[in-house]
């Protein structure tokens, strides 16, 4: 563990318990139906938080699969609500909105908004750009439906968490050039953004050691790719990092840990934001590691979900939030 003295010193007792695997098309599967079969006995218990949670099928377009997105909504009705299209993590290979819902349903109780998340497809089975299309359409449909979900179209902005957020991301891009629905603000924690550094000849030497090491980077990206990582002409709607122009996107903010794999692209890709005038707030979280905010019980976690909420609060036109932990 050459960088594990910058781990932030509450963390590093979850080092230990980090699992010995090697990510693989092999043994996606069985990731997957424990992980979700995980979410759903988690969800069956009651935490006392007034939000419902519905299953929709929606269009995904033509010769495609429907798209499975789940809404959780505040139980009290309201109009014109701050809506948030959220997008899971899971490196472009793993996730659903479920395992999402320690996030998404707090969240939506807080702030008060309802969150649409959008359980697209995954990579290696189906790679750029079916699942950015699935957002895309989550997207579109919210827009559409936002009278019957309680939303104000015109507060609507997504949100990730590292390939989810990378996702968001494109899709800000995507929607931004197709002319599509006009995104409020764009919440991103550790995104995942740019391909290149799966082939970066000076690698940040204190990042990428912990949770999402560069060998899980290079399977994610090549099965989301469906070829190799750092190819010329990458289209940016893969690799939000790649866009030449990031004039006309949304307001932005962006939080990373200070060793997490995806520091040197979050921070040039923030600076790029702010050259193209597109207000950002961007946090480092010293001795942070991929995934780090996963458990509240930890100082340095607290922090970066108070900052995440609080970036939140800053777009929702209302402003009813509450505190529920996050």
């Amino acid at each position: 563990m050459k960088t594990a003295h910058l781990v932030d010193p509450e963390l590093r007792p979850l080092l230990a318990e980090m699992p010995d695997r090697v990510l693989e098309a092999a043994v996606l599967p069985a990731m997957r139906e424990q992980r979700q079969a995980a979410a759903i006995e988690s969800l069956l218990l009651d935490d006392g938080l007034p939000v419902t949670l519905t299953q929709h099928h929606i269009s995904g377009g033509e010769n495609v699969p429907a798209v499975r997105v789940l809404v959780i909504s505040p139980q009290h009705a309201r109009k014109d609500r701050m809506g948030i299209l959220h997008i899971h993590g899971g490196g472009y290979v793993l996730g659903s909105p479920e395992q999402s819902t320690p996030l998404t349903r707090p969240t939506a109780a807080q702030q008060d908004c309802v969150i649409v998340s959008v359980d697209y497809r995954l990579a290696p089975q189906t790679p750029f750009p079916g699942p950015l299309e699935d957002c895309y359409a989550a997207l579109v449909w919210m827009t559409e439906q936002a009278d019957d979900l309680g939303i104000d179209p015109a507060h609507i902005g997504v949100m990730g968490d590292s390939a989810g957020a990378g996702l968001a991301a494109s899709l800000a891009l995507l929607t931004r050039d197709r002319g599509g629905p006009k995104l409020a603000f764009q919440n991103l924690m550790y995104p995942m953004l740019d391909d290149r550094t799966v082939t970066d000849p000076n690698p940040n030497p204190v990042t990428g050691e912990f949770s999402w090491t560069r060998e899980d980077n290079r399977f994610g990206w090549r099965a989301y790719l469906g070829h190799d990582a750092g190819l010329p002409q990458i289209s940016c709607y893969a690799a939000a990092a790649r866009a030449e122009d990031l004039g006309g996107l949304p307001p932005a903010w962006i939080g990373v840990g200070s060793i997490d794999l995806f520091l040197d692209e979050n921070i040039e890709y923030a600076r790029r934001l702010i050259r193209a005038g597109v207000p950002v707030e961007f946090s480092i979280y010293p001795g942070g590691f991929h995934g780090f905010n996963g458990d509240p019980a930890y100082a340095l976690a607290r922090r970066a979900r108070k900052q995440r909420q609080d970036a939140l609060a800053g777009f929702n036109p209302l402003r009813h939030t509450h505190d529920f932990g996050l």
